[in-house]
């Protein structure tokens, strides 16, 4: 399977509404301490949003309304792979990513076959405290050896300029979260992405 290989993540049906419009193809919508019924009509709209432009749509962590709402695609953290029901999730139909920081979760994920695998941070990043330090751009390489041809996506600190060493370390996707929702124009920095992407 293909994926596209720009893939930000954003935390509001806001930023879904200003990037599938330019194309984004691949979008993660990662919502975090939100009541449960508007958490749901988030990603209701969102699934909705995403169809309408033909983009893949992932939902971070909330397995079960993606299930209730028709997601196609789900992305779970260690963490939430000690909650999901697993099989619930594959007999939904749902694609699934998951992250990894280390051997151990890379063996962890790669026994449930996923549809792609995160690293990160590849570089430091502002968006959360992590226990991990940098990966650096020799783990990529390394994980991509690991993982195959499951798609390997590179988390952590990206941007533009960074992208291509990325690619060429053996990522077959990259990840954005801060460099487009901080930069003072986010629809020129999107339309960097897809151009360094393409």
């Amino acid at each position: 399977m293909t994926l596209p290989r720009f893939y930000p993540i954003f935390d509001s049906i806001d930023w879904l509404e200003r990037a599938l419009p330019l194309g984004v193809k691949l979008v993660q919508l990662r919502i975090k301490d939100r009541d449960p019924d508007a958490l749901r009509l988030d990603i209701r709209v969102a699934v909705a949003l995403a169809r309408q432009h033909g983009a893949a749509l992932v939902i971070n962590d909330h397995w079960q309304i993606a299930i209730d709402e028709g997601a196609d695609w789900l992305h779970l953290g260690q963490e939430d792979l000690d909650e999901a029901d697993l099989p619930a999730i594959r007999s939904a139909g749902l694609r699934l990513g998951i992250s990894t920081h280390d051997h151990a979760e890379l063996d962890r994920a790669l026994a449930l076959a996923p549809d792609y695998i995160a690293l990160g941070p590849v570089y430091p990043t502002i968006l959360k405290k992590m226990k991990w330090h940098q990966q650096g751009l020799e783990r990529v390489t390394e994980w991509k050896g690991l993982v195959g041809d499951t798609p390997l996506c590179a988390i952590g600190g990206m941007t533009v300029e960074r992208a291509p060493g990325a690619f060429d370390a053996g990522a077959d996707i990259v990840s954005a979260v801060t460099d487009i929702t901080l930069n003072p124009d986010p629809e020129a920095r999107m339309r960097d992405w897809l151009r360094v992407c393409a």
